[in-house]
């Protein structure tokens, strides 16, 4: 079976990067205005001025921009700055920002950067994880670091009803080898999807870590999903161990992000109990025939009980 890459990066972590985007365009339009005196003019385009701070602005925006790169992509930035400032001197002319659509955009990047400005103040407060800290999380996950893996993992999507998923679960016990299952697919015209990737340890979800260091190379679990169930095979990994000191400035971090995101869960939830909330017309009767709170998230499987479906897409973006 010819099997294609699963698409399982690791999930997004960046805030809300249309939002910043836009706000660099919009501080394009109107930043000169309120700056003019205070900073550098880099260009003046008719009546408008963009400023050194505001190429700044952008440059960092930039991932992985090398300092050697920094002149030439400041003029890049500039030119690119030029054109925007001219767009928006048309637009004023054309009285665009009166449109309707357009306000609503303003209106939803200027909520959106608010938003991510709460969250940074928030997450200000968040103390950096000490050494101690540091070493203990090392030693809790030797999954993750000392006796790390990396894996080569196949997975099967299969379309079936309730009542064939026990037999695609003997069925994939008793046959010899995942193209043996595959072929018996075929033969009961089952509709499946392959895929496959290699992933190393940090780029699979952590509650799923722990049962992937468990499987066996040619190992496979079954897990139920909405339309059927999934095959996660192990088709083979290597060992390559992280020692404590190269995983130092990760764990420091993974551990201050998630510190930073509880912090923000605790002080939206009392935002929340202190809001006066309404909902709606049909919103009204969907909050009213909603759960009263999630459910508890499950505990991490054992190899032979699979992982969960939507885990199989998700990394812990720890780098």
């Amino acid at each position: 079976m010819n099997l294609t890459m699963l698409n399982a990066g690791p999930a997004a972590r960046r805030w809300l990067p249309v939002a910043a985007l836009a706000a660099a365009v919009l501080l394009v339009g109107c930043g000169e205005k309120k700056e003019k005196g205070a900073s550098q003019t880099a260009v003046k385009v008719n009546k408008d001025e963009i400023t050194v701070h505001q190429i700044n602005f952008v440059m960092q925006q930039q991932r992985n921009l090398r300092p050697e790169q920094a002149d030439a992509a400041s003029k890049q930035i500039l030119e690119r700055l030029i054109d925007q400032q001219l767009a928006v001197q048309r637009a004023d002319d054309l009285k665009l920002d009166r449109e309707p659509r357009v306000v609503q955009q303003l209106e939803a990047v200027r909520r959106e950067v608010l938003a991510r400005a709460y969250v940074e103040r928030v997450g200000e407060a968040a103390a950096k994880p000490t050494p101690e800290e540091i070493k203990k999380y090392y030693d809790e996950k030797p999954a993750l670091f000392s006796d790390r893996r990396i894996y080569s993992i196949q997975e099967i999507a299969i379309e079936a009803k309730p009542e064939q998923v026990q037999a695609l679960r003997d069925q994939l016990a008793a046959s010899k080898s995942i193209n043996e299952f595959v072929e018996y697919l075929k033969a009961n015209d089952y509709r499946f999807s392959g895929n496959q990737a290699v992933r190393a340890a940090e780029q699979l979800p952590l509650n799923s870590l722990e049962a992937f260091s468990r499987m066996k190379d040619g190992q496979a679990a079954v897990v139920p999903s909405a339309n059927g169930v999934q095959v996660v095979v192990l088709a083979g990994s290597r060992s390559q161990p992280v020692n404590e000191e190269q995983a130092r400035p990760a764990i420091e971090q993974f551990l201050l992000n998630d510190r930073k995101r509880k912090l923000v869960e605790e002080d939206m939830k009392s935002l929340r109990a202190a809001a006066a909330i309404e909902y709606v017309g049909k919103f009204a009767e969907m909050a009213a025939s909603a759960p009263a709170a999630p459910p508890a998230a499950p505990a991490a499987p054992a190899a032979s009980a699979g992982m969960n479906a939507t885990d199989i897409s998700k990394g812990m973006n720890l780098k």
